[in-house]
């Protein structure tokens, strides 16, 4: 897994400009291997296709990777004849290798994929690629497995492309829905920071792209699709299923070792249109205001549940220590997953530490409170601590948001990334 010459934090998210004359938008490559008899009806129809279909200015570009047959002359051919459609050559075989080399090159701000045999529907293109378009999303996926999906394929690929996703969701817990499905776009500024961190080559290229993108808080836009299998398929389905689970597990233990800097794939935190209308409000305050208080009414609803199951068998004082104990970490865990925006293992357990030291002082407030009560009243009733000890956490909560925000996740030094995103707003 590389981890290295990402160019760092992506800007923020806007709807693409109208292009000038001759510049495309759309950049939809076709990746090749020995393809000499499908490469031209599939180039024809999808250059009506889209010459008929698609508002914006478009290229077409046959990626053929080490063609053995008379691909390259038929691609070089089509090329000549169409001025949207272009051909590149490699040296080297690979799906992946293609895509890659492709796409790190383009100059089209939105960049997408398709297999040659045209198995999905085009109909389902222009909803792939507006979500980019507009700036909603920044990558979008055809799935075969969606609900309103129609798909016409043999039981044997049907059972594998289940299992293999199944597989995903189980070890790589991918929320996406069919990472095989070869019908992809990607925007170009995602493409530029993700393509460097993508090691595979062949097949397990889409797969690896996707699980980066979601462990990087990235959107992936899914579309459903209408799909026929093609019969006379050059895909070796048992070769390539090794190939994948090599990749899963790979990919698996890089994000588990921490290895992945997906911290600096995040767009900037408070890239939130609601977080631009606040005046005298430091950028993204609004949205790690309302990120905190729902982890803290959630933590004090854990809290509270934990204190009542440790009071049953134990002291008051056990209670709420042990209580304190166990919802601090999660609360620390979960702000700073969802309140600060911080990704990736690093500085987990420096953080974890520095929420140990937020959690003892909050541990002094509501302790105090609950030996002043017992001084004040000697023995109160069970409903009587609940309510000293919820007045004492919310006093806790607000200086844990201070100590949070100022000390434990501090806004990270501007980067000339940030002064970018800023200026895209």
């Amino acid at each position: 897994m590389r981890t290295d010459s990402s160019p760092g934090t992506l800007p923020a998210r806007d709807h693409l400009p109208a292009a000038g004359a001759g510049l495309p938008v759309l950049d939809v490559v076709i990746p090749v291997h020995n393809e000499e008899k499908d490469l031209t009806p599939c180039v024809r129809r999808l250059h009506e296709h889209l010459s008929r279909t698609f508002p914006y200015a478009f290229r077409i570009t046959i990626a053929d990777n080490a063609s053995t047959d008379s691909t390259p002359h038929v691609a070089a051919r089509l090329a000549e004849r169409m001025t949207e459609v272009r051909s590149v050559r490699l040296d080297r075989k690979g799906r992946g290798r293609a895509l890659h080399t492709v796409w790190a090159a383009s100059d089209a701000p939105v960049l997408a994929y398709m297999d040659v045999d045209l198995s999905t529907d085009l109909n389902a293109l222009l909803p792939l690629v507006a979500p980019l378009i507009s700036g909603h999303s920044d990558l979008a996926i055809g799935s075969r497995l969606s609900r309103s999906s129609r798909v016409v394929r043999g039981a044997k690929r049907e059972f594998i492309s289940r299992s293999y996703n199944l597989i995903l969701r189980g070890s790589l817990q991918a929320r996406f829905s069919d990472a095989q499905c070869g019908f992809k776009a990607i925007r170009r500024d995602v493409a530029q920071v993700l393509l460097p961190l993508v090691e595979d080559t062949g097949w397990f290229f889409d797969t690896e792209l996707l699980v980066l993108a979601e462990r990087a808080g990235l959107r992936i836009h899914e579309v459903p699709v209408d799909w026929i299998d093609d019969p006379d398929s050059t895909v070796h389905i048992v070769r390539t299923a090794t190939e994948d689970l090599k990749g899963v597990w790979r990919v698996g233990r890089a994000l588990a070792t921490g290895s992945l800097p997906l911290d600096r794939l995040a767009r900037p935190f408070g890239d939130d249109p609601r977080d631009r209308d606040i005046e005298d409000v430091p950028q993204g305050l609004a949205r790690q205001l309302v990120g905190f208080c729902v982890v803290g009414v959630l933590s004090t609803l854990f809290y509270l549940l934990l204190y009542s199951g440790f009071r049953a068998f134990t002291g008051s004082q056990t209670a709420n220590g042990l209580a304190l104990l166990v919802s601090a970490v999660a609360n620390t865990a979960a702000n700073r997953r969802l309140t600060f925006g911080v990704r990736g293992r690093g500085g987990a357990v420096r953080h974890q530490a520095q929420g140990l030291v937020v959690f003892g002082i909050g541990l002094a407030l509501t302790s105090g409170s609950l030996a002043a009560l017992n001084a004040a009243t000697g023995d109160p009733a069970h409903s009587t601590e609940l309510a000293v000890l919820v007045a004492a956490n919310l006093a806790a909560t607000v200086l844990r948001f201070l100590l949070f925000r100022a000390w434990v996740f501090p806004d990270r030094p501007s980067t000339p990334s940030d002064h970018h995103a800023r200026n895209l707003r």
